[in-house]
């Protein structure tokens, strides 16, 4: 950045905060936003921020350390059908009921306090047979299901990009990387739904919403090809969404 003219200016803040972030540095229009919605290397790869299930470290998954809730938290305090309720719905995980009723089994004992704890429950869960025949690490989905929950990362992703959408100057773009299936999904409706005029259900037969549509979709969505994946495995799942802004 030092070989730069451009003004930099990095701001520790949530998402959600976009439009208070963008107020307050007086910044009125941009041309363009990127959303990166990836844990970082770092984060993953520093053990004691307790988002990897391969190195052992705390029980934490905080992407802001200040914040409260933490996944020990949630692991140890949450009951076992809301445990149930977000590996399903944030891990897609078919043997979440399991995983739950173990956790549930094992804290009773004493607490569950590192991520190494975690993952040897989480095997004790799920058959043998299923790890084997598993992609990636069966603890994956799991350790997705607490990470989200812990930060709501989800929740905020729709209100952030339409925040994002209105700041943006005509014709600039808004870009968006996702690294699962569930806030892909996300990107993938918000934009459709800034994309769309009508928002009204097809039964009624004139338009009474008054949506107008402020972006274009550009493009198809984009995932990496075998050299990026060969250079970094970990954008294996990502994909870039780009949309465009019309007025």
């Amino acid at each position: 950045l030092t070989d730069t003219d451009a003004e930099i200016n990095i701001v520790k803040d949530n998402f959600k905060n976009l439009r208070n972030i963008l107020n307050d540095l007086k910044i009125e229009k941009v041309d363009g936003i990127l959303f990166d919605l990836g844990v970082s290397s770092h984060q993953i790869d520093t053990a004691e921020r307790g988002f990897s299930y391969i190195n052992d470290g705390a029980l934490d998954m905080r992407m802001d350390k200040e914040q409260k809730l933490s996944a020990y938290d949630v692991v140890n305090k949450y009951d076992e059908e809301d445990l149930e309720r977000i590996f399903y719905e944030y891990g897609e995980e078919r043997w979440g009921k399991r995983v739950a009723e173990f956790i549930c089994d094992f804290r009773k004992k004493a607490p569950i306090k590192t991520t190494g704890e975690l993952v040897n429950i989480i095997d004790r869960a799920i058959p043998k047979e299923v790890r084997k025949n598993t992609e990636g690490h069966s603890a994956k989905r799991i350790f997705q299901a607490v990470r989200i929950e812990v930060n709501d990362e989800l929740n905020i992703l729709e209100q952030s990009f339409k925040t994002a959408a209105e700041f943006l100057n005509s014709g600039g773009r808004l870009a968006v990387i996702t690294f699962h299936s569930l806030e892909d999904r996300v990107c993938k409706n918000t934009f459709k739904e800034l994309a769309t005029d009508c928002l009204c259900p097809k039964d009624i037969p004139v338009c009474v919403c008054n949506h107008k549509k402020s972006v274009k979709i550009i493009g198809k969505p984009i995932r990496p090809g075998d050299r990026e994946i060969n250079v970094n495995s970990r954008a294996k799942s990502a994909i870039l969404r780009v949309a465009e802004k019309l007025r």
